[in-house]
């Protein structure tokens, strides 16, 4: 339950009754009312705002119930009273600032909550705010009314704010970082709002403006990401070099399609049917974390691994060794995707990771690997239903608390025969069996939370 300051009686509510049988009128008695609102969760993990009525026998019997409620309701110092609101007016189909207003806006000032909005008029602007300008002490928390690449923007103001007050070098790879104090909310309003629907379990406005107000509080893991011990980004949901990196690559050229532009990229990318040689290197987490496909948060097993001379002697194929803790993995991968949560959206309800766990230090590493056209369709047609999609010969998932890619071939080569090229650059036939299309990059770039890292040897933790 909830309620707010502008909470009254409304004396004068009359209701008539007759001590005899129904319908005769004979007495008029007046009583006192009060509203009171709460939340009710209905079908597809939605919530709405409903009302109760309380009716009592005297004003000063309603004045007390009101006080009384006003009272338990002020000791609850997890709820936010005021906020600092960020809109990004041009995300998705460029409906944040009438979703605000019009779902979001009514719900914050009937709850009582007070809000600065400020809408962006540029990118980074609300992280240059954050980072600069802002009085973050008189908020108790952040809200933004955005896609995934607004949350990511608020993230980063957020975190370097709290690292320069502390003085954290952010560009050391083992540095401590310190937690943020102000819990950071979303309002989805961009294209596919990932991270909304892995936390929260849909894509509904008015359901993420009642849990901010009644303070509902999810941990989170951050992804560091450097390169060379140089700072690059965090992520929060995805980082994906290959497949995802080429596909958002490839959209950045296509931003006046609007969100259509990710589909198009998407079979571009699917046609092309790139694959990148690397070594991949990861730090296992511990056995109590559980692995990506218990399903029941239960403990793994130890990993098979075949002895070194075995794998050198087979120069031609994937290499996998370990080296002190760490695990690495040298071989030819069409993607190579790190999910710090499902990554669940309305197109694929279970994500890339379904039993990915948020706040435990870890994420779910996923490697594919070269397979036919064919194969790798069916991976990602799993990504749309209950199938295990890492029920594939190719496809290999790790829970890892610290991951190193380092690229090993500068262009990246192309599964099918190359004998026969194309006679137009970029064309993919789709019936066509010989080729595929050529790349016009030298490798691939990592998709970071919908934003592209032209460096592909990074280290995260």
């Amino acid at each position: 339950f909830w309620g707010h300051g502008a909470a009254i009686a409304y004396p004068g509510c009359l209701w008539e009754q007759r001590q005899g049988h129904p319908g005769q009128f004979a007495s008029l008695s007046q009583v006192f009312c009060f509203p009171v609102f709460y939340v009710k969760r209905t079908k597809n993990h939605q919530w709405r705002c409903n009302e109760a009525t309380f009716s009592c026998s005297s004003a000063e019997l309603c004045e007390q119930w009101i006080q009384v409620t006003r009272e338990q309701l002020s000791l609850l110092t997890n709820r936010p009273k005021r906020l600092l609101v960020y809109i990004n007016p041009f995300g998705g189909k460029r409906r944040g600032k009438r979703i605000y207003e019009e779902k979001v806006a009514p719900v914050f000032q009937q709850a009582g909550i007070s809000a600065d909005v400020i809408v962006t008029e540029r990118a980074n602007h609300a992280r240059d705010h954050l980072t600069t300008e802002a009085n973050l002490q008189q908020y108790d928390g952040v809200v933004c009314v955005g896609g995934d690449g607004m949350f990511s923007e608020i993230l980063h103001g957020l975190v370097a704010r709290t690292q320069n007050d502390n003085k954290v070098d952010q560009n050391r790879p083992g540095a401590e970082l310190k937690p943020c104090m102000l819990r950071i909310g979303i309002i989805p309003a961009g294209s596919t709002d990932c991270i909304c629907f892995a936390t929260v379990g849909t894509n509904d406005p008015v359901t993420s403006a009642l849990h901010i107000i009644i303070g509902d509080s999810q941990p989170m893991d951050v992804c560091s990401v450097h390169h060379n011990d140089v700072f690059l980004r965090y992520s929060v949901s995805l980082l994906g070099y290959g497949f995802y990196g080429d596909v958002l690559a490839d959209s950045e050229k296509k931003r006046w399609l609007g969100p259509a532009r990710y589909d198009l990229s998407g079979v571009k990318a699917f046609l092309c049917h790139n694959y990148y040689k690397g070594t991949v290197s990861f730090l296992p987490a511990e056995d109590n974390l559980g692995h990506p496909r218990d399903k029941m948060q239960c403990r793994f097993g130890l990993f098979i691994l075949r002895s070194e001379s075995q794998l050198l002697s087979e120069k031609a194929k994937d290499l996998t060794f370990l080296t002190s803790s760490w695990k690495v993995i040298c071989g030819k991968f069409i993607a190579i995707n790190a999910a710090n949560m499902s990554c669940a959206c309305p197109r694929s309800p279970k994500g890339l990771s379904p039993s990915a766990h948020l706040a435990d230090g870890t994420a779910d590493l996923i490697l594919v690997r070269k397979c036919s056209r064919l194969d790798f369709f069916r991976h990602l047609l799993r990504h749309t239903n209950t199938d295990d999609q890492f029920d594939h010969s190719f496809v290999e998932v790790h829970r890892v608390k610290k991951f190193h890619f380092e690229p090993l071939d500068p262009q990246p080569l192309l599964l099918e025969n190359q004998s026969e090229l194309p006679k137009k650059p970029g064309f993919c036939p789709m019936g066509s069996a010989q080729t595929t299309c050529i790349p016009s990059a030298a490798h691939s770039s990592w998709n970071c939370d919908g934003e592209i890292l032209h460096h592909a040897a990074i280290q995260v933790r």
